[in-house]
């Protein structure tokens, strides 16, 4: 399990986000531990009346414990990695309140313990508690032979989900046959009896003309790639000058870079725009299958609740009805026989106890599958969007990166010994 934890006050606002039924498809108050109070907010409440008189103003110790994607863990095994971390942490016997998560068919905990000793009057010291958190973490992997994170068996592999700022400015190299370029450069020129139409050929097929800083003429492609004309036509520079005219009058490729960073970043987020339309007109219906798929698993679990509330009525009175009273109850008292009925009815209760748990598991199983059934359709179906999505803000982040660094050496003197100073 992934264990991330804090400490914090706010135990309002921590109550009320635990118990957010909109952003999760069940929500479980499983287990109030040593509180007066017997709902959520009155338990958390509890311990900031109690932290006031401290010094203390982090009074909670909040963990969420997450399994891996692909399993349907018990719950006495989130129970036995609380009994774990309380170990570990030195927080065995403190008040605690502890939640089930379940969304998009995986199941998750949060445990909120109160930090305040109330016999000292003093908060519990959780000294360089993520790294006990993470070798507690690496036990429960290797204990349940789930499949470890490579982050969590070396730091240095961890995953950071992030690019450096040269990566995000780098631009993309052509991925074109040279053949096909060189044939489209000379198209245009063919089909163009003067720089206007030259120019105007290059910009419908995305390249722009410049004035480029040893040859004459170059074309900047919409990647920011500079194309040589006298190369890639294949004429002279005399000739290019006698239909293109004086290079100096065309901007250089710093300004037609900035231009082009800044028309590409534009329409790129059109794209984006488009895309994100395209998701939700193919997520609705997807949406009202999901919600009443939530909708008929709560159902179930209610009735599966509601079923053993009162089987488990009927049952502890049918096992009180063994128990004698008044003077039989004396009696069965001195020849111990009073005794082995309570001992049979605590046997029993505990097996219909188990009983009960293991009935709402295996439903919990089975709306679990279902619903990872159901959000593998939901992720396949997004799959190609969300990477048409990925690119085209990481187009635009390297549109932004080409515009910044264009624009760098255009800085007068003045404006550059200015930021030298503010950086030192």
């Amino acid at each position: 399990m992934i264990l991330k934890a804090s400490q914090r006050g706010a135990a309002k606002q921590l109550a009320t986000h635990l118990l957010k039924a909109d952003e999760n498809e069940h929500v479980e108050v499983h287990e109030l531990r040593g509180f007066m109070a017997d709902d959520l907010h009155g338990a958390l409440k509890e311990t900031q009346a109690i932290s006031k008189g401290t010094r203390c103003k982090q009074f909670l110790f909040s963990l969420s414990l997450n399994p891996p994607q692909t399993e349907n863990v018990p719950i006495k095994h989130f129970e036995n990695a609380l009994a774990d971390i309380e170990k570990e942490l030195g927080l065995e016997g403190q008040p605690r309140a502890v939640v089930f998560h379940e969304k998009e068919g995986r199941r998750h905990a949060h445990c909120v313990w109160s930090r305040i000793n109330t016999e000292k009057m003093t908060a519990i010291n959780l000294s360089h508690y993520k790294y006990k958190l993470r070798d507690v973490s690496k036990q429960l992997y290797l204990k349940h032979g789930w499949k470890m994170p490579r982050g969590l068996m070396d730091s240095k592999k961890r995953d950071p989900r992030n690019f450096t700022l040269a990566e995000w400015q780098q631009a993309k190299r052509m991925n074109e046959d040279p053949k096909t370029i060189k044939s489209l450069f000379q198209e245009c020129w063919a089909v163009s009896d003067s720089g206007k139409a030259f120019t105007q050929a290059l910009k419908e097929r995305g390249f722009y003309l410049a004035r480029g800083d040893r040859r004459g003429f170059v074309a900047v492609d919409y990647r920011g790639e500079v194309f040589s004309l006298s190369r890639w036509v294949g004429v002279k520079a005399k000739e290019l000058k006698n239909r293109l005219g004086d290079p100096k009058k065309l901007p250089d490729t710093e300004q037609v870079k900035t231009k082009i960073a800044k028309n590409m970043t534009k329409m790129l987020e059109l794209h984006i725009k488009e895309v994100h339309q395209k998701i939700d007109k193919k997520k609705e219906p997807l949406l009202k299958t999901k919600r009443a798929m939530r909708d008929h698993h709560r159902k179930y679990r209610a009735m599966l609740k509601e079923k053993h509330e009162k089987r488990w009525n009927q049952e502890t009175i049918e096992r009180s009805k063994r128990l004698p009273r008044g003077l039989k109850a004396i009696w069965f008292r001195l020849t111990g026989r009073y005794q082995k009925i309570r001992r049979i009815n605590d046997r029993e209760t505990e097996q219909c106890r188990i009983r009960d748990q293991e009935e709402m598991q295996a439903l919990r199983e089975r709306q679990s599958n279902e619903r990872q059934k159901l959000q593998e359709h939901i992720r396949y179906g997004f799959k190609e969007h969300n990477m048409e999505l990925f690119d085209l803000r990481r187009d635009i982040s390297r549109y932004m990166g080409m515009s910044e660094r264009v624009s760098e050496p255009n800085r007068s003197r003045k404006e550059k010994q200015i930021i030298h100073d503010h950086n030192r």
